[in-house]
């Protein structure tokens, strides 16, 4: 019995060793945060935030991967106690809706075969890339609906989804199991936000829109008599649409499948006869906007870029503010183009629903002279944006006069290489001085800026030594004089303090490392100052002093790139300098972008595009030709009777709402590769 005993205790004794040893080995640490967020959920497991229970949930939130608001069955009270243990603030947010992006089902599409007896999309998708001859579109077997926790999805006659926004939650589970991208989440965020990508369903003419306006669907809208829900699709992409309807260069009409058959269509007439009907009604349709989030965002430039990054900036739900130069917005619409073809009653009817969407504008304020980029900071701006425009906007802007208080420099320590040349004895050079680009004449300016007194000089090359041809002793010569020459480099960063230039980093375009160079003085080889992004820098003010007079850190970055060139990186990169602003509605499409990257760099994301996004050189997939499309006569603008030159008119009168129709029938209504046969619903 006692020989049991002692067996049985050094049993237990051993067990106890292991187990203490094993909890020790296998310990899993659980975050508090996480439990007490997981304590929080209501435990629903209804499939709302897209993920398969509140415990997934819970550790998508500590992750940063979801919202405080991600729960759907929580509501907004839930919201705000979860951003209370997250140490965060929950602003208010539009709702995710999905949204179908195919236009033609299967019973109005090509197809390449018929899969009897498969019921799931996936499936079929790995079955030769689906049943369609579209290798992106809609097989139209309904796994959306069928995965959708909330039946806010139904499959209808034509073979497409169709979303009741009502009971959509916006969970994103049709998203995520789509095999095609064809039912997506959609936001007024994620419109503004979003560039095409090559697995969506893109028209020609919308490739080829510098601004991507929807144009198939405002077309039919006109087509079915909403002229003002036309208005409103073209607002989505474009603050100007009765400017640019009277203006554009239409590269969307070189495009259009119909020329294949006939001419094009008149998109960009059709757009201006929708915008002249808003005017008739002398009433403002207005797209939808984001809840405020009562950012504050300055907007210095007060041209059509400017205004278009404020619009886009309101939609977002920001407080965007407009500091502009001269005494009228416009820019170089209101003083380069004739107003028998822009009237400036359209001009300022255009900039008038920008003000409607909640952009507040100051004129006669100049960067520089009433204020700098670091007392805007402080004033509580969390983002300066310059949207000065191109050498010609400079001559409006200065009257054309070349004073020396014309000189501009609205970047701290930053001037135009153009501007040196001409007035060397105009500036103040400090010790450190980086140069970007310029060729020889940048190797001519190093020299002038060294018997001025500079220390130290960089040379910054896009172009390679190889391109740039510079004799090796040439080089060497520079460098016993501290003049450095660095090839292959782009401009991403600058930063400083106060009213000073401190630092810029640039990157080698051959391996992406990053580099900083000190400097007073950034000399820059262009027309234009670059359009930068200024915000405060992580750590916020100077070290030196936290009272409010001490100099506020910032930083100044680029917005992303524009589809075409969205692999380029730095400032002065093939198209920055001219390429965005050759035309109004590139402008327009430049201010997007910034707006865009604005957005996100206020919430902490790098302002990046993605590696699919439809450029020039993508593969997408495309007609060459139309079959089963009968011929139709295209409208002719017509033209006002120049007889008495006392009455204005317009040279061109416009649509009547008989050629309007008559011309919106002509559009194919097109998807990636399918359209509108003719007799065709």
């Amino acid at each position: 019995m006692i020989e049991a005993l002692i067996t049985m205790g050094g049993l237990g004794a051993v067990i106890g060793v292991v187990l203490a040893t094993a909890s020790k080995i296998f310990y899993v640490f659980e975050d508090p945060k996480m439990l007490e967020i997981k304590d929080a959920l209501p435990g629903a497991n209804c499939g709302g935030c897209g993920l398969p229970g509140c415990a997934a949930n819970a550790e998508a939130i500590v992750a940063g991967e979801k919202g405080a608001d991600s729960c759907v069955a929580g509501g907004a009270d839930l919201a705000h106690i979860l951003a209370e243990i997250m140490g965060v603030i929950v602003e208010a947010k539009e709702p995710d809706i999905a949204a179908s992006t195919c236009t033609y089902g299967v019973p109005g599409a090509d197809l390449k075969y018929i899969y009897n007896g498969m019921s799931n999309c996936r499936a079929v998708t790995l079955l030769s890339g689906g049943m369609k001859v579209c290798t992106i579109g809609c097989v139209g077997l309904g796994s959306c609906a069928k995965a959708c926790p909330f039946n806010a999805i139904t499959m209808k006659e034509n073979g497409l989804p169709s979303v009741d926004e009502q009971r959509c939650t916006g969970c994103g589970v049709c998203e995520n199991i789509c095999p095609k991208h064809i039912i997506t989440l959609s936001s007024v965020t994620r419109r503004i936000m979003r560039e095409y990508t090559t697995d969506e369903c893109t028209t020609p003419c919308q490739r080829a829109c510098p601004a991507g306006i929807n144009i198939r669907e405002y077309i039919k809208q006109i087509s079915l008599g909403n002229h003002l829900k036309a208005v409103q699709v073209i607002k989505e992409r474009n603050p100007f649409p009765a400017v640019i309807g009277r203006i554009c260069p239409r590269p969307c009409e070189n495009e259009c499948r119909r020329k294949y058959i006939d001419e094009p269509v008149a998109i960009n007439f059709l757009k201006r006869y929708a915008a002249d009907v808003e005017k008739e009604i002398d009433h403002k349709i207005l797209p939808f906007k984001a809840p405020a989030t009562h950012r504050k965002i300055a907007i210095i430039g007060g041209g059509v870029e400017g205004l278009s990054t404020a619009f886009f900036l309101a939609r977002l739900g920001h407080s965007p503010m407009v500091y502009e130069a001269t005494p009228n917005l416009g820019g170089l619409l209101r003083y380069a183009i004739s107003v028998l073809r822009l009237p400036h009653e359209i001009l300022d009817r255009d900039i008038e629903g920008i003000f409607e969407m909640g952009v507040n504008v100051q004129t006669e304020k100049i960067l520089g002279r009433d204020f700098t980029v670091s007392s805007l900071l402080k004033e509580g701006f969390e983002s300066v944006f310059l949207a000065l425009g191109g050498w010609d906007s400079r001559l409006s802007r200065l009257g054309g006069t070349r004073n020396e208080s014309d000189i501009e420099e609205p970047i701290p320590g930053t001037i135009l290489l153009m501007d040196f040349i001409k007035h060397p004895d105009r500036f103040s050079l400090k010790s450190d001085i980086v140069i970007v680009g310029g060729g020889e004449l940048a190797l001519e300016t190093a020299g002038i800026c060294k018997d001025n007194g500079a220390k130290n000089i960089t040379i910054l090359f896009r172009s390679s030594m190889k391109t740039r041809a510079l004799d090796p002793e040439r080089l060497k010569a520079l460098a016993q004089k501290n003049i450095k020459v660095i090839f292959n480099t782009g401009v991403v960063r600058l930063s400083g303090e106060g009213d000073d230039l401190q630092e810029l980093q640039y990157v080698d375009l051959d391996t992406l490392s990053k580099y900083a160079i000190p400097l007073h003085n950034l000399l820059i080889a262009s027309g234009r100052f670059p359009g930068l992004i200024f915000q405060r820098s992580e750590t916020g003010t100077s070290e030196s002093s936290e009272t409010a007079e001490a100099p506020l850190l910032w930083e100044g970055l680029e917005p992303y790139k524009r589809p075409a060139y969205h692999k380029e990186t730095g400032l002065l990169a093939q198209g920055d300098t001219l390429t965005d602003f050759q035309g109004t509605i590139h402008a327009i499409g430049a201010g997007r972008r910034a707006a865009a990257s604005i957005h996100l760099l206020m919430y902490g994301i790098s302002p990046t595009v993605s590696e699919i996004v439809v450029a020039r050189e993508s593969d997408v997939q495309n007609v060459d030709h139309v079959e089963a499309v009968a011929e139709g006569v295209r409208q002719i603008m017509p033209l006002s009777d120049a007889k008495d030159p006392s009455v204005f008119q317009e040279i061109e009168k416009g649509f009547t709402e008989e050629m309007a129709d008559a011309e919106s029938k002509r559009c194919l209504q097109c998807g990636l590769i399918c359209y509108q046969h003719s007799g065709n619903a």
